[in-house]
């Protein structure tokens, strides 16, 4: 016995079928989209907090506020943006940087070698602090190691 397809058979079957395709699509689609660094790390809010903490614990730190001396809350707080923005960025969030690059910011400033392991133990305290994964803060800090040749001067 042969099946005839009818124009509204046709019809239905298209629509199934687009609507498969379309549902299928955005569930891969977030699925990618969950899976970036920046979702894992809990999006937006919390990158924000975490830098906030971060510089606080840099200002404050007594071999680290020199080079926060001079800057008015306001520069401090463009500072902080910048942060947000570059974690933001780099690890597949929406936002975009708008600062300078890392080489031109951090020039002249003298980092040490020193210094910078003071703020990487900084900021995995922070990490600590906010419970982020082991996998997430290993694949933040290897991100952000990769500025390293950019920062350190001496």
């Amino acid at each position: 016995m042969e099946t005839k397809i009818t124009p509204i058979k046709f019809f239905i079957a298209m629509v199934i079928f687009c609507f498969c395709v379309i549902t299928s699509g955005s569930n891969a689609q977030e699925k990618m989209q969950s899976a970036t660094l920046y979702n894992r790390l809990g999006g937006y809010d919390a990158i924000a907090a975490v830098t906030d903490d971060f510089l606080m614990k840099l200002i404050s730190e007594p071999s680290l506020t020199k080079f926060f001396v001079g800057f008015s809350e306001d520069s401090k707080m463009r500072i902080r943006q910048h942060i947000v923005e570059f974690i933001c960025q780099s690890t597949g969030g929406p936002c975009y940087y708008t600062g300078k690059d890392i080489k031109t910011m951090h020039k002249g400033l003298g980092i040490s070698e020193i210094e910078w392991g003071i703020a990487a133990n900084d900021l995995k305290e922070i990490l600590d602090k906010y419970k982020v994964g082991k996998e997430e803060q290993d694949e933040l800090l290897s991100e952000i190691s990769t500025l390293k040749p950019d920062i350190v001067e001496k």
